[in-house]
């Protein structure tokens, strides 16, 4: 798997803990006492419930930032512009954060001496706060952070950044050009119901546990792992253009995954179930039928373990949006980022063959694939009310019937291209992390016509029904790839039958999309959300989502996989 893209290690098959944002300062504590463990879940009477489950060694790294109000967010603020301004930058911003990553990890195993099931929880709760400030000064950037907020050491810093962009001038070609961007002084909350930073750990560990016993009751399972991330970022940002901004993000993400093993063969197959990751509250944990849909994904992993092979061959496929997102994630979304474009990413993400003479003539898909940028989509994991540019969120086109026509920017980069405005796309994962283009959500508009899934499997001879991610493997121009999945179908005749495995099928990613000949309507479009995204050096992560409809692909190269 390439360093520059979403990860599939985590959470489902992994158990191990999330690693804290990219210069946090959070202390972490190992084998915490039961003190620290009261702390990280709230001194509450379901946190005490909770740490009555935890059986032995956790890991907590929780501790309580500053929240100011926001005439002190202000104040500080000030003092770096003021600063920078001394110095003689053209340009600063400072970005003041709060960030908050809680995750509940519920693992359901046999006991090999004695078959009864060991649920086995592991929580984190992490927190980290600090700020961190951008300079232009002759002609260059400057970056640097800290997380003691104090005046003496935001000025201190400042001079730093500003100390670096010196240094950097020395070495750029050509000056830093920031596309216009007005000034907006403005907030901008997730809409939720429910906090879910607000409900216990122990109701959280309860719910996984529900749903680890209701696969658990088809026989043939062998385990259940749980799995709940919730984050937080509290964002202020002020710049010397006037702007002034403070965001609440808050995300929840919730999932379990199902394996079935035969100990003769020693065999083992793996089902999960991932409601769509959303930018929301716990509401949305509440009614994503995890228990409901135990029964199922209990029956479909036996049935995945038992599963012939696929024959290979170059067939029909059937993809839903659970699956599809993931192919639209690696072969358009990173291909349609203007720094790999432009080489920038070349050293280690690698680039893209869609450069930037092809924008506005080259076809990716057939006419029906229509695929937007977009940080305003309600729910998406990466939308919200401006970038770390301080410019305004927007929905923008990257294909057009099946043409390519738009590339994800930010200020610096919009002149390469001839655009007088940024796309919005610039992300920092932390506030000691150097803003930088990120990928917004990135959806693939639903067929125009009324196609269901019967639909669009009825047109189907030889085919096959794919649900769920998979392993993947995808050139360094996002070129050539190969997928995987979670779940697989044979589909005869226009019907789907029985669940096939070892499934993988290869493309190139033109090919794939212009082998697009039917999408399905609305009622099939889901909202899929990645949150597990990973670009740069140092690496930053980043959550967006892919809302896709059910799509049919005719004539692609199925590989047995084993």
């Amino acid at each position: 798997m390439r360093a520059d893209s979403w990860s599939l290690e985590w959470p489902g098959g992994g158990g191990g803990v999330s690693a804290p944002p990219s210069g946090s300062r959070s202390r972490s504590i190992l084998h915490g006492n039961r003190r620290d463990f009261l702390r990280s879940c709230g001194a509450s009477a379901l946190a005490l419930a909770a740490i009555e489950m935890v059986p032995g060694a956790f890991v907590t790294r929780r501790i309580e930032a500053v929240n100011l109000p926001p005439d002190q967010l202000e104040k500080f603020g000030a003092v770096a512009l003021e600063k920078a301004r001394a110095l003689g930058a053209t340009y600063a911003d400072i970005r003041i954060n709060r960030y908050r990553t809680q995750t509940i990890l519920l693992r359901s195993t046999p006991d090999w001496a004695t078959g009864a099931i060991n649920n086995v929880p592991s929580v984190t709760d992490e927190e980290s706060f600090g700020f961190g400030v951008r300079v232009i000064h002759g002609g260059a950037w400057g970056f640097a952070a800290s997380a003691t907020l104090d005046k003496d050491t935001v000025a201190r810093i400042t001079t730093e950044a500003v100390s670096i962009a010196r240094a950097h001038s020395k070495l750029r070609k050509e000056p830093v050009r920031l596309a216009r961007a007005p000034a907006a002084k403005d907030t901008y909350s997730t809409p939720l119901e429910k906090n879910p930073f607000d409900v216990g750990v122990a109701e959280k560990l309860a719910l996984l546990e529900a749903a680890s016993t209701e696969v658990r009751k088809v026989a043939g399972v062998f385990s259940v792992t749980g799995f709940m991330e919730q984050r937080l970022e509290e964002r202020f940002f002020m710049s010397t253009e006037g702007s002034v901004l403070r965001q609440t993000i808050v995300q929840v993400a919730p999932e379990y995954t199902a394996t079935a093993r035969d100990l003769k063969t020693r065999k083992a197959k793996t089902r999960t179930y991932r409601p769509n990751a959303v930018c929301g509250g716990y509401e949305f944990v509440e009614k994503a039928g995890l228990v409901e849909s135990g029964r199922r994904v209990g029956e479909e992993v036996v049935n995945h373990l038992k599963a012939p092979s696929v024959s290979a061959g170059r067939k029909d496929l059937v993809l839903l949006p659970t699956h599809l997102a993931l192919t639209i994630h690696e072969s358009i979304g990173h291909s349609t980022e203007l720094d790999r474009a432009m080489g920038y990413e070349a050293n280690f993400a690698g680039t893209s063959f869609l450069t930037p003479d092809r924008l506005g003539t080259f076809r990716v898909g057939s006419d029906i694939v229509n695929v937007f940028g977009d940080r305003v989509l309600p729910q998406g994991l990466s939308t919200c009310g401006y970038d770390d540019d301080g410019v305004a969120t927007r929905r923008f086109p990257i294909l057009k019937n099946g043409i390519f026509v738009g590339y994800q920017t930010i200020r610096e980069q919009a002149h390469f291209i001839g655009q007088e405005e940024s796309m919005a796309c610039c992300y920092a994962d932390s506030y000691a992390s150097v803003p930088f283009q990120r990928m917004p959500n990135v959806w693939l508009e639903a067929g125009g016509k009324p196609a269901s899934i019967d639909d669009l499997v009825a047109g189907v001879d030889d085919g096959v029904l794919i649900d769920g991610r998979g392993s993947y493997s995808i050139d360094h121009q996002r070129y050539n790839f190969q997928f995987g999945g979670d779940a697989f179908w044979e589909i005869k005749g226009g019907k789907v039958g029985a669940m096939i495995a070892d499934v993988a099928y290869q493309s190139r990613t033109p090919d794939f999309w212009q082998a697009c000949d039917l999408l399905g309507d609305q009622s099939t479009w889901q909202n899929v959300g990645l949150n597990r995204d990973g670009k740069g050096e140092p690496g930053q992560i980043n959550a967006m989502s892919h809302g896709c409809p059910a799509g049919r692909f005719r004539g692609i190269t199925v590989i047995r996989t084993e």
